[in-house]
Protein backbone atom coordinates (compact mmCIF):
# COMPACT_ATOMS: atom_id res chain seq x y z
CA UNK A 1 0.00 0.00 0.00
CA UNK A 2 1.38 3.39 -1.01
CA UNK A 3 2.03 6.09 1.54
CA UNK A 4 -0.95 8.47 1.78
CA UNK A 5 -0.23 12.11 0.87
CA UNK A 6 -1.52 13.31 4.27
CA UNK A 7 -1.16 11.63 7.67
CA UNK A 8 -2.40 12.27 11.19
CA UNK A 9 1.27 12.76 12.13
CA UNK A 10 1.48 15.70 9.70
CA UNK A 11 -1.51 17.33 11.38
CA UNK A 12 -0.09 16.83 14.87
CA UNK A 13 3.25 18.36 13.80
CA UNK A 14 1.42 21.34 12.31
CA UNK A 15 -0.62 21.88 15.47
CA UNK A 16 2.53 21.64 17.58
CA UNK A 17 2.73 23.06 21.07
CA UNK A 18 0.06 25.65 20.26
CA UNK A 19 -2.64 22.97 20.38
CA UNK A 20 -1.35 21.68 23.72
CA UNK A 21 -1.18 25.15 25.28
CA UNK A 22 -4.67 26.04 24.06
CA UNK A 23 -6.24 22.84 25.44
CA UNK A 24 -4.36 22.31 28.71
CA UNK A 25 -7.61 22.44 30.69
CA UNK A 26 -8.56 18.95 29.46
CA UNK A 27 -5.38 17.44 28.01
CA UNK A 28 -3.57 14.89 30.19
CA UNK A 29 -0.08 13.44 29.93
CA UNK A 30 -1.59 10.36 28.24
CA UNK A 31 -2.88 12.54 25.38
CA UNK A 32 0.49 14.23 24.98
CA UNK A 33 2.28 10.88 25.07
CA UNK A 34 0.15 9.59 22.17
CA UNK A 35 0.62 12.77 20.14
CA UNK A 36 4.39 12.56 20.63
CA UNK A 37 4.46 8.88 19.64
CA UNK A 38 2.50 9.57 16.45
CA UNK A 39 4.83 12.39 15.38
CA UNK A 40 7.97 10.29 16.01
CA UNK A 41 6.68 7.09 14.43
CA UNK A 42 8.96 5.83 11.63
CA UNK A 43 11.32 8.76 11.94
CA UNK A 44 14.99 8.84 12.91
CA UNK A 45 13.98 9.91 16.43
CA UNK A 46 13.10 6.29 17.29
CA UNK A 47 16.16 4.70 15.74
CA UNK A 48 16.10 2.16 12.98
CA UNK A 49 17.42 -1.10 11.59
CA UNK A 50 19.06 -2.56 8.50
CA UNK A 51 17.68 -5.66 6.78
CA UNK A 52 19.64 -8.17 4.72
CA UNK A 53 18.46 -10.90 2.38
CA UNK A 54 19.34 -14.37 3.63
CA UNK A 55 19.52 -15.64 0.04
CA UNK A 56 21.51 -13.11 -2.02
CA UNK A 57 22.93 -10.84 0.71
CA UNK A 58 21.24 -7.67 -0.57
CA UNK A 59 21.11 -4.94 2.11
CA UNK A 60 18.25 -2.48 2.25
CA UNK A 61 18.46 1.15 3.29
CA UNK A 62 17.88 2.08 6.92
CA UNK A 63 14.27 1.51 8.00
CA UNK A 64 13.00 3.71 10.82
CA UNK A 65 11.32 2.03 13.79
CA UNK A 66 7.62 2.24 14.59
CA UNK A 67 6.27 3.74 17.80
CA UNK A 68 4.02 0.68 18.39
CA UNK A 69 1.41 2.82 20.08
CA UNK A 70 -2.01 1.23 19.62
CA UNK A 71 -3.57 4.59 18.76
CA UNK A 72 -1.12 5.28 15.91
CA UNK A 73 -2.64 4.86 12.42
CA UNK A 74 0.68 3.61 10.99
CA UNK A 75 1.36 0.87 13.55
CA UNK A 76 -1.78 -1.22 13.32
CA UNK A 77 -1.32 -3.03 9.99
CA UNK A 78 1.43 -5.36 11.14
CA UNK A 79 -0.25 -5.88 14.53
CA UNK A 80 -3.47 -6.83 12.76
CA UNK A 81 -1.67 -9.33 10.51
CA UNK A 82 0.00 -11.00 13.50
CA UNK A 83 -3.31 -11.24 15.33
CA UNK A 84 -5.11 -12.71 12.31
CA UNK A 85 -2.37 -15.32 11.85
CA UNK A 86 -2.82 -16.38 15.47
CA UNK A 87 -6.60 -16.65 14.95
CA UNK A 88 -6.25 -19.05 12.01
CA UNK A 89 -5.88 -21.98 14.38
CA UNK A 90 -9.20 -21.08 16.02
CA UNK A 91 -11.36 -20.77 12.91
CA UNK A 92 -14.06 -23.41 12.48
CA UNK A 93 -15.41 -24.77 9.18
CA UNK A 94 -18.83 -23.21 9.60
CA UNK A 95 -20.53 -19.92 8.67
CA UNK A 96 -19.99 -16.95 11.00
CA UNK A 97 -22.26 -14.24 12.38
CA UNK A 98 -21.50 -10.57 13.07
CA UNK A 99 -23.43 -8.97 15.95
CA UNK A 100 -23.01 -5.33 17.07
CA UNK A 101 -24.03 -3.93 20.49
CA UNK A 102 -24.25 -0.12 20.80
CA UNK A 103 -24.54 2.12 23.86
CA UNK A 104 -27.31 4.76 23.85
CA UNK A 105 -26.03 8.32 23.21
CA UNK A 106 -27.25 9.36 26.70
CA UNK A 107 -24.34 7.39 28.18
CA UNK A 108 -21.63 9.05 26.06
CA UNK A 109 -20.74 11.72 28.62
CA UNK A 110 -20.50 9.11 31.36
CA UNK A 111 -18.28 6.94 29.16
CA UNK A 112 -15.84 9.85 28.71
CA UNK A 113 -15.43 10.27 32.47
CA UNK A 114 -15.22 6.55 33.33
CA UNK A 115 -13.83 4.86 30.23
CA UNK A 116 -12.41 1.81 31.96
CA UNK A 117 -15.62 1.05 33.87
CA UNK A 118 -18.09 1.79 31.06
CA UNK A 119 -16.15 0.14 28.23
CA UNK A 120 -15.40 -2.90 30.39
CA UNK A 121 -19.07 -3.16 31.31
CA UNK A 122 -20.07 -2.85 27.64
CA UNK A 123 -17.82 -5.76 26.67
CA UNK A 124 -18.93 -7.89 29.61
CA UNK A 125 -22.69 -7.21 29.31
CA UNK A 126 -22.75 -7.90 25.55
CA UNK A 127 -20.79 -11.15 25.98
CA UNK A 128 -22.98 -12.37 28.86
CA UNK A 129 -26.06 -11.57 26.79
CA UNK A 130 -24.92 -13.71 23.86
CA UNK A 131 -23.84 -16.60 26.09
CA UNK A 132 -27.07 -16.59 28.11
CA UNK A 133 -29.48 -16.36 25.16
CA UNK A 134 -27.53 -18.97 23.17
CA UNK A 135 -27.66 -21.47 26.08
CA UNK A 136 -31.46 -21.21 26.22
CA UNK A 137 -32.92 -24.42 24.68
CA UNK A 138 -35.76 -22.36 23.18
CA UNK A 139 -33.29 -20.55 20.93
CA UNK A 140 -29.99 -22.35 20.21
CA UNK A 141 -29.38 -24.48 23.28
CA UNK A 142 -25.63 -24.52 22.83
CA UNK A 143 -22.41 -23.12 24.21
CA UNK A 144 -20.98 -20.61 21.77
CA UNK A 145 -17.53 -19.03 21.45
CA UNK A 146 -16.58 -15.69 19.96
CA UNK A 147 -14.34 -12.66 20.15
CA UNK A 148 -15.43 -9.07 20.74
CA UNK A 149 -13.77 -5.85 19.54
CA UNK A 150 -14.50 -2.47 21.13
CA UNK A 151 -14.84 0.59 18.90
CA UNK A 152 -15.61 4.00 20.39
CA UNK A 153 -16.11 6.14 17.28
CA UNK A 154 -18.39 6.70 14.33
CA UNK A 155 -17.35 7.80 10.84
CA UNK A 156 -17.39 11.46 11.92
CA UNK A 157 -14.99 10.75 14.83
CA UNK A 158 -17.73 11.41 17.36
CA UNK A 159 -18.07 9.29 20.49
CA UNK A 160 -20.06 6.16 19.60
CA UNK A 161 -19.12 3.20 21.86
CA UNK A 162 -20.07 -0.17 20.36
CA UNK A 163 -18.82 -3.75 20.30
CA UNK A 164 -18.37 -5.99 17.26
CA UNK A 165 -18.81 -9.71 18.00
CA UNK A 166 -17.81 -12.33 15.41
CA UNK A 167 -19.37 -15.70 16.24
CA UNK A 168 -19.47 -19.17 14.65
CA UNK A 169 -23.09 -19.82 13.66
CA UNK A 170 -23.69 -22.58 16.19
CA UNK A 171 -22.18 -24.12 19.28
CA UNK A 172 -21.42 -27.20 21.36
CA UNK A 173 -24.24 -29.21 22.88
CA UNK A 174 -24.42 -29.50 26.66
CA UNK A 175 -22.74 -32.92 26.63
CA UNK A 176 -20.07 -31.50 24.26
CA UNK A 177 -20.45 -34.38 21.82
CA UNK A 178 -22.15 -32.67 18.88
CA UNK A 179 -22.32 -29.33 17.10
CA UNK A 180 -25.66 -27.54 17.02
CA UNK A 181 -26.08 -25.42 13.90
CA UNK A 182 -28.13 -22.24 13.97
CA UNK A 183 -30.84 -21.65 11.39
CA UNK A 184 -29.55 -20.82 7.89
CA UNK A 185 -30.62 -17.15 7.94
CA UNK A 186 -31.11 -16.60 11.68
CA UNK A 187 -28.83 -16.81 14.71
CA UNK A 188 -30.50 -15.43 17.87
CA UNK A 189 -33.65 -13.26 18.33
CA UNK A 190 -32.67 -9.59 18.18
CA UNK A 191 -35.57 -8.37 20.34
CA UNK A 192 -34.38 -10.64 23.15
CA UNK A 193 -30.72 -9.65 22.78
CA UNK A 194 -31.75 -6.00 23.12
CA UNK A 195 -33.74 -6.54 26.30
CA UNK A 196 -31.19 -8.78 28.01
CA UNK A 197 -28.29 -6.49 27.03
CA UNK A 198 -30.09 -3.43 28.38
CA UNK A 199 -30.94 -5.16 31.64
CA UNK A 200 -27.41 -6.49 32.22
CA UNK A 201 -25.73 -3.18 31.41
CA UNK A 202 -28.01 -1.08 33.63
CA UNK A 203 -27.66 -3.60 36.47
CA UNK A 204 -23.88 -3.44 36.10
CA UNK A 205 -24.01 0.36 36.08
CA UNK A 206 -26.05 0.43 39.30
CA UNK A 207 -23.60 -1.97 40.91
CA UNK A 208 -20.62 0.19 39.86
CA UNK A 209 -22.36 3.26 41.35
CA UNK A 210 -23.04 1.49 44.65
CA UNK A 211 -19.39 0.36 44.89
CA UNK A 212 -18.16 3.92 44.25
CA UNK A 213 -16.44 3.02 40.97
CA UNK A 214 -17.92 5.93 39.00
CA UNK A 215 -16.04 9.23 39.16
CA UNK A 216 -18.82 11.73 38.58
CA UNK A 217 -17.56 15.27 38.06
CA UNK A 218 -18.27 18.37 36.00
CA UNK A 219 -21.76 18.41 34.50
CA UNK A 220 -22.35 14.92 35.94
CA UNK A 221 -21.49 15.85 39.54
CA UNK A 222 -25.16 15.96 40.56
CA UNK A 223 -25.48 12.27 39.70
CA UNK A 224 -23.45 11.43 42.79
CA UNK A 225 -26.77 11.65 44.70
CA UNK A 226 -28.42 8.17 44.67
CA UNK A 227 -31.93 9.48 43.94
CA UNK A 228 -30.75 11.71 41.09
CA UNK A 229 -28.69 8.85 39.65
CA UNK A 230 -31.70 6.51 39.79
CA UNK A 231 -33.95 9.04 38.03
CA UNK A 232 -31.24 9.60 35.39
CA UNK A 233 -31.13 5.84 34.68
CA UNK A 234 -34.91 5.42 34.46
CA UNK A 235 -35.38 6.78 30.89
CA UNK A 236 -32.88 4.22 29.58
CA UNK A 237 -35.58 1.56 29.95
CA UNK A 238 -38.11 3.50 27.88
CA UNK A 239 -36.49 2.77 24.52
CA UNK A 240 -34.93 -0.19 22.77
CA UNK A 241 -31.16 -0.36 22.71
CA UNK A 242 -29.46 -0.92 19.38
CA UNK A 243 -28.33 -4.48 18.68
CA UNK A 244 -27.67 -5.37 15.07
CA UNK A 245 -27.01 -8.80 13.57
CA UNK A 246 -25.99 -9.66 10.05
CA UNK A 247 -27.10 -12.99 8.55
CA UNK A 248 -24.51 -15.81 8.70
CA UNK A 249 -21.77 -15.26 6.12
CA UNK A 250 -18.87 -17.28 4.58
CA UNK A 251 -16.57 -19.79 6.20
CA UNK A 252 -13.05 -19.58 7.70
CA UNK A 253 -11.11 -18.08 4.78
CA UNK A 254 -13.72 -15.38 4.22
CA UNK A 255 -13.70 -14.59 7.94
CA UNK A 256 -9.95 -13.89 7.84
CA UNK A 257 -10.52 -11.06 5.37
CA UNK A 258 -13.61 -9.93 7.25
CA UNK A 259 -11.72 -9.67 10.55
CA UNK A 260 -9.29 -7.15 9.10
CA UNK A 261 -12.06 -4.58 8.85
CA UNK A 262 -12.66 -4.50 12.60
CA UNK A 263 -9.55 -5.51 14.52
CA UNK A 264 -6.75 -3.08 15.39
CA UNK A 265 -8.55 -0.09 13.95
CA UNK A 266 -7.95 3.42 15.19
CA UNK A 267 -10.44 6.28 15.07
CA UNK A 268 -9.40 7.26 11.54
CA UNK A 269 -6.92 5.85 9.03
CA UNK A 270 -4.46 8.04 7.16
CA UNK A 271 -6.02 7.00 3.85
CA UNK A 272 -9.28 8.75 4.75
CA UNK A 273 -7.53 12.13 5.04
CA UNK A 274 -7.86 14.22 1.88
CA UNK A 275 -6.50 17.71 2.49
CA UNK A 276 -5.32 20.30 4.98
CA UNK A 277 -5.74 23.93 3.92
CA UNK A 278 -6.00 27.15 5.94
CA UNK A 279 -6.25 25.25 9.21
CA UNK A 280 -9.09 23.03 7.95
CA UNK A 281 -8.90 19.22 7.70
CA UNK A 282 -11.04 17.41 5.12
CA UNK A 283 -11.64 13.66 5.29
CA UNK A 284 -13.95 11.01 3.87
CA UNK A 285 -16.74 9.44 5.85
CA UNK A 286 -19.35 6.80 5.06
CA UNK A 287 -23.00 7.67 5.65
CA UNK A 288 -24.66 4.42 6.75
CA UNK A 289 -28.07 6.14 6.81
CA UNK A 290 -27.85 6.68 3.03
CA UNK A 291 -26.60 3.34 1.66
CA UNK A 292 -23.03 3.94 2.87
CA UNK A 293 -22.62 6.89 0.52
CA UNK A 294 -19.13 8.41 0.63
CA UNK A 295 -19.19 12.03 1.83
CA UNK A 296 -16.68 14.69 2.85
CA UNK A 297 -16.37 16.46 6.19
CA UNK A 298 -14.25 19.49 7.02
CA UNK A 299 -13.19 20.36 10.57
CA UNK A 300 -10.79 22.85 12.06
CA UNK A 301 -7.45 21.32 13.02
CA UNK A 302 -8.15 21.78 16.72
CA UNK A 303 -11.58 20.14 16.50
CA UNK A 304 -10.18 17.25 14.44
CA UNK A 305 -7.49 16.51 17.03
CA UNK A 306 -10.00 16.90 19.87
CA UNK A 307 -12.25 14.29 18.30
CA UNK A 308 -9.28 12.01 17.59
CA UNK A 309 -8.18 12.14 21.23
CA UNK A 310 -11.68 11.27 22.48
CA UNK A 311 -10.94 7.67 21.54
CA UNK A 312 -7.80 7.04 23.56
CA UNK A 313 -8.23 3.93 25.68
CA UNK A 314 -7.19 3.62 29.34
CA UNK A 315 -3.77 2.16 30.04
CA UNK A 316 -3.67 -1.66 29.81
CA UNK A 317 -7.31 -1.81 28.73
CA UNK A 318 -7.92 -4.92 26.59
CA UNK A 319 -10.17 -4.01 23.67
CA UNK A 320 -10.20 -7.45 21.98
CA UNK A 321 -11.57 -10.20 24.22
CA UNK A 322 -12.52 -13.85 23.79
CA UNK A 323 -15.51 -15.57 25.36
CA UNK A 324 -17.22 -18.96 25.58
CA UNK A 325 -15.22 -21.86 24.19
CA UNK A 326 -12.67 -19.36 22.82
CA UNK A 327 -11.89 -17.91 26.25
CA UNK A 328 -8.22 -18.28 27.14
CA UNK A 329 -8.80 -20.73 30.00
CA UNK A 330 -11.12 -23.00 28.01
CA UNK A 331 -9.81 -22.78 24.46
CA UNK A 332 -7.27 -25.62 24.68
CA UNK A 333 -9.91 -28.03 26.04
CA UNK A 334 -13.02 -27.03 24.08
CA UNK A 335 -11.73 -26.01 20.65
CA UNK A 336 -10.64 -29.60 19.75
CA UNK A 337 -14.12 -30.78 20.78
CA UNK A 338 -15.67 -28.24 18.41
CA UNK A 339 -13.45 -29.42 15.57
CA UNK A 340 -14.28 -33.04 16.31
CA UNK A 341 -17.99 -32.28 16.48
CA UNK A 342 -17.77 -30.60 13.09
CA UNK A 343 -15.82 -33.60 11.73
CA UNK A 344 -13.12 -31.23 10.47
CA UNK A 345 -9.99 -33.35 10.31
CA UNK A 346 -9.43 -32.47 6.66
CA UNK A 347 -10.33 -28.81 7.20
CA UNK A 348 -7.92 -28.64 10.13
CA UNK A 349 -5.10 -29.99 7.94
CA UNK A 350 -5.86 -27.42 5.25
CA UNK A 351 -5.89 -24.61 7.81
CA UNK A 352 -2.57 -25.73 9.26
CA UNK A 353 -1.04 -25.84 5.78
CA UNK A 354 -2.31 -22.39 4.88
CA UNK A 355 -0.98 -21.08 8.19
CA UNK A 356 2.53 -22.31 7.40
CA UNK A 357 2.38 -20.76 3.96
CA UNK A 358 1.03 -17.44 5.19
CA UNK A 359 3.58 -17.12 7.97
CA UNK A 360 6.22 -16.21 5.36
CA UNK A 361 8.11 -12.96 5.99
CA UNK A 362 6.11 -9.82 5.31
CA UNK A 363 9.14 -8.21 3.63
CA UNK A 364 10.94 -10.00 0.83
CA UNK A 365 14.11 -9.07 -1.04
CA UNK A 366 13.46 -6.75 -4.01
CA UNK A 367 16.32 -8.45 -5.88
CA UNK A 368 15.61 -12.18 -5.53
CA UNK A 369 12.43 -12.48 -3.46
CA UNK A 370 14.23 -14.12 -0.53
CA UNK A 371 13.38 -13.43 3.13
CA UNK A 372 14.82 -10.28 4.70
CA UNK A 373 16.11 -10.36 8.29
CA UNK A 374 17.37 -7.63 10.61
CA UNK A 375 21.17 -7.66 10.80
CA UNK A 376 21.83 -4.35 12.55
CA UNK A 377 19.93 -2.07 14.91
CA UNK A 378 20.70 1.65 15.14
CA UNK A 379 19.92 4.24 17.78
CA UNK A 380 18.76 7.75 16.92
CA UNK A 381 22.29 9.04 17.61
CA UNK A 382 23.87 6.45 15.32
CA UNK A 383 21.47 7.37 12.51
CA UNK A 384 22.35 11.03 12.93
CA UNK A 385 26.06 10.23 12.66
CA UNK A 386 25.45 8.26 9.45
CA UNK A 387 23.32 10.94 7.82
CA UNK A 388 24.98 13.22 5.23
CA UNK A 389 25.99 16.72 6.33
CA UNK A 390 23.48 19.50 5.82
CA UNK A 391 23.83 21.67 2.74
CA UNK A 392 24.82 24.72 4.79
CA UNK A 393 27.59 22.81 6.54
CA UNK A 394 28.83 21.33 3.28
CA UNK A 395 29.04 24.77 1.68
CA UNK A 396 31.06 26.07 4.63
Amino acid sequence: MTRPPLEVADLVRTAGTAFIEHNRQWLHWTHIKVLLAITRCRTAALGGHIDECTRCGHRAAISYNSCRNRHCPKCQTSARERWIQARRRELLPTPYVHVVFTLPPQLASLALQDKKVIYGLLLRASAETLLEVARNPRHLGAEIGFFSVLHTWNQKLQLHPHVHCVIPAGGLSRDRTRWIHSRPRFFLPIYLLRRVFRGKFVAGLKSAFQRGQLHLAGNLASLAQPKIFASWLRPLFRKDWIVYSKPPFGGPEFVLNYLGRYTHRVAISNHRLLSFDDGQVTFRWRDSAHNNEQKLMTLSLGEFLRRFLLHLLPKSFVRIRHFGFLASRRRAQLLPLCLAALDSASAQTETATSTVQDMSPSWVCPKCGGPMVIVERLTAAQIQLRSPPKASMAAA
